[in-house]
């Protein structure tokens, strides 16, 4: 069964097997990936064709007599100043992945994690009041190295605030954490709630 460190105590936490023992399912995680970062798009790409570009309306010359090829407006695609021909207009790139699909994924993800032992666990009751120093100290005696990705609840403020403005760390709620979130830090920081009592 997988574990991971607790930050800034001596021991583990056991992780759920289901959960953090999954194999490693490259297509649908590159699949789901896709669909993140096309979904974070935002398909605003637009170019004006000739109904849109301002002029044109008088034919430029008579259609015969003048030797010249015909021409219809001056806001041909082939001339300049005139419009785009296939050009982009405003769209959203969003394309559907299964939901079980989209689960396996994210479980392949923190398998990753696991297995190769980026994964700690963060108890937020160190962090009554926002202390960057602490968790500056923390990331230090972990000794993980790369982009370090925080996941907490959106109650667990003052971890948040403590986290947030140091160097190459991100702060993310567990509802915002996607695929590419994981795949992008090369370790990752799980917050769990105050230990009873």
């Amino acid at each position: 069964m997988p574990d991971a460190p607790v930050l800034g105590q001596s021991k583990k936490v056991k992780l759920d097997e289901s959960a953090f023992g999954a194999g490693f399912r490259g297509p649908l995680v590159h699949q789901s990936v896709r669909a993140e970062q096309a979904a974070r798009r935002r398909g605003t790409a637009a170019t004006k064709t000739r109904a849109m570009v301002s002029g044109g309306g008088a034919k430029p010359w008579r259609q015969k007599g003048t030797g010249r090829a015909r021409a219809g407006s001056s806001r041909s695609p082939i001339w300049t100043g005139g419009g785009v021909a296939f050009g982009p207009h405003p769209r959203s790139y969003t394309f559907k992945v299964n939901r079980k699909e989209q689960r396996a994924a994210l479980r392949s993800a923190l398998s990753l994690h696991a297995e190769r032992r980026s994964l700690a666990i963060l108890d937020v009751g160190a962090f009554d009041t926002p202390k960057t120093s602490r968790a500056f100290d923390l990331l230090d005696d972990w000794g993980q190295d790369g982009p370090t990705l925080v996941v907490l609840s959106a109650a667990e403020s003052t971890a948040a605030l403590s986290f947030r403005n140091l160097k190459r760390v991100a702060v993310l709620t567990a509802t915002d954490v996607g695929v590419t979130d994981l795949l992008a830090a090369a370790c990752l920081l799980v917050s769990r709630p105050r230990w009873p009592s």
